[in-house]
């Protein structure tokens, strides 16, 4: 399964990290665990808490069991954040496969054009500018795989994060 979730990453790990230990170690019901989320992150909304969790299940640092959801005991800085980041937020793979395969950095406008093809129709018709919707969604995919050690940020644009260390 795919998550189309992907917060807002304006602080970065500390806000990840935070999100994280939000979450309960004893399975606590999505109400519960939203409302902690809301109040730690001091986030506006059920719905962004809503979000912050279902990308915390993502990445594999939540999951829902049959009496609601609770924390994994796992590193948010961990490699295998990167790959479920990968695996499990739609869109994520083939921004990181077009970093892999370009010469050069991509630009937030590039990469959404590798994303335009693979957004559903339901999407497209839900939103009334959905290019700018998925633009801006595009721009937060690429702040979190730099985030998550899966690519580099540049100034002239993202690149591979193990393409960019065999160039140094």
């Amino acid at each position: 399964m795919r998550y189309k979730v992907a917060p807002d990453p304006e602080d970065g790990r500390d806000t990840l990290a935070a999100a994280h230990r939000a979450v309960p170690l004893v399975p606590g019901s999505t109400d519960d665990c939203c409302a902690r989320l809301q109040s730690r992150l001091d986030l506006t909304t059920r719905e962004d808490a809503r979000e912050w969790l279902a990308f915390l299940d993502a990445l594999g640092l939540a999951t829902e069991t049959t009496r609601g959801y609770e924390r994994v005991q796992t590193d948010p800085a961990a490699d295998a954040v990167g790959a479920a980041f990968r695996e499990h937020v739609f869109g994520a793979r083939e921004i990181l496969d077009a970093l892999a395969a370009a010469e050069d950095a991509v630009t937030a406008g590039e990469a959404f054009a590798e994303i335009r093809p693979i957004v559903p129709t339901w999407e497209r018709n839900r939103h009334d500018d959905w290019e700018r919707v998925w633009r801006e969604r595009t721009s937060r995919l690429l702040e979190w795989a730099a985030l998550l050690g899966v690519a580099e940020k540049r100034s002239d644009g993202y690149v591979d994060a193990p393409a960019s260390q065999e160039r140094q």
